[in-house]
């Protein structure tokens, strides 16, 4: 590297910082099904999906390429910027981990590199086809794409097992779970600490430390790998208690499907380039295992609170990102300041979190008082769903709590309104 100043070293620290909350606040996108489900005990399955994040973080650079080249423009970024956008990423990312819901990291760091860029060098400074071709439409077609991939997969799973003995079909499921989520913890590795990568080089290239056009050295990739290993190892419960228990309950066999569902398309995308959300297409997946069981209902009312975050992940890092941008425009004590915010603010949430502990102990307790009834599209789904088979052993989809708190919260008489 030619050079290394100090505002550089502070902007790759404050990424590997947001590499970490990316790893705790994605755990659930592998984990969380394996976890509600008992495939696998809490701990074990975190690291596990450390090992393999960190694995996938050296089987591609295509995401990273995208970020660092690909996004912006170069020529107008200054490290003070890249700064800004982490402030605003790696906030968003604390604040819906503290309310246990699955949002994008992903989009967290495009919104907060998009609206520091934007408020440092202009609207003409984002490169608009970029950001609409490989960040917006992946992020509609995900969710969708996984969603009916895994409610197609759930009916064929249950198909071809309605005649095969129940616990012996289930103790197969729950390995093929294992399997399927160490695929998705590979692949989150391979898409999601490549942003970070992506971001770390586009630092670098405005710092004067590497050539412009460069891939991520190796240090960046092998301590991108590390952070989010780290993040993940650590586990974000609250997120994966809102994914494997809150928005619908899954068996074994729909475990599977929505895992691997949800890894073919995150390993396509990172194959292409896109900077898809993982949190996307396990949610959109999981939402579709629910509905692909006979008799699944998906809780609309968690859905719709995680549809609204997704919806404003972008604008509000953006605005954040912006605002940090501003600050640290008036010069080193105005990074100070920003640095301070962050480091306050992450304390603040941090100690708001200890009021009600999430960990691996109480992960499965989700606080639902009832199963949420059927609403209008799970009832409109269930009504083209082919009747079973005659003399088929229909009792193998009857849902079989996989906790007995789950069994007594099942029988309570419920007042919920559904969407």
């Amino acid at each position: 590297m030619e050079s290394f100043s100090l505002i550089l070293a502070i902007v790759v620290v404050t990424a590997l910082a947001f590499d970490f909350t990316n790893g705790f606040h994605d755990t659930a996108n592998a984990m969380a099904t394996t976890i509600s489900t008992g495939a696998m005990k809490p701990k074990v399955a975190v690291a596990m999906s450390a090992v393999l994040n960190l694995v996938g973080a050296f089987l591609s650079v295509e995401v990273a390429n995208t970020i660092s080249k690909g996004l912006v423009d170069e020529a107008g970024i200054r490290p003070e910027v890249i700064f800004a956008a982490l402030v605003g990423a790696i906030l968003w990312n604390l604040l819906t981990w503290l309310v246990g819901l699955p949002s994008s990291s992903s989009h967290a760091l495009m919104g907060g590199l998009i609206g520091a860029t934007i408020a440092s060098a202009g609207v003409g400074a984002v490169h608009g086809d970029v950001l609409v071709t490989k960040v917006l439409i992946p992020a509609i077609a995900a969710p969708l794409v996984a969603g009916i991939a895994a409610m197609l997969a759930t009916r064929l799973t249950y198909s071809l097992g309605s005649k095969a003995d129940g616990k012996a079909s289930k103790k197969g499921y729950r390995a093929g779970q294992i399997a399927s989520a160490g695929l998705v913890s590979l692949a989150h590795g391979t898409n999601d600490a490549q942003k970070t990568m992506g971001v770390i080089t586009l630092a670098l290239v405005a710092g004067g430390a590497v050539a412009p056009d460069s891939d991520p050295p190796m240090w960046v990739i092998l301590s991108a790998g590390l952070a989010i290993a780290l993040g993940t190892y650590l586990g974000g419960w609250r997120i994966i208690r809102t994914m494997g228990k809150g928005l619908t309950d899954l068996q074994p066999q729909q475990g599977f499907a929505a895992q691997t569902s949800a890894a073919t398309v995150i390993l396509a995308s990172s194959h292409l380039g896109f900077s898809l959300s993982t949190t996307h297409s396990v949610s959109g997946s999981v939402m579709g295992a629910g509905l692909g069981r006979k008799g699944g209902v998906v809780r609309w009312s968690t859905a719709t609170r995680m549809f609204v975050a997704w919806g404003l992940t972008l604008p509000a890092a953006a605005l954040v990102g912006a605002l940090a941008e501003h600050v640290t425009g008036f010069g080193s004590w105005g990074t100070a300041v920003v640095a301070v915010f962050l480091v306050a603010s992450s304390a603040a949430i941090w100690k708001l979190s200890r009021r009600e502990v999430v960990d691996h102990t109480n992960v499965n307790d989700t606080g639902i008082e009832t199963e949420e009834p059927a609403g209008v599209i799970t009832t409109a789904i269930a009504a083209v769903t082919p009747p079973p088979a005659s003399g088929s052993a229909t009792a193998s989809e009857d849902p079989v709590p996989a906790f007995p708190s789950q069994a007594t919260a099942e029988r309570t008489p419920t007042t919920t309104t559904t969407v």
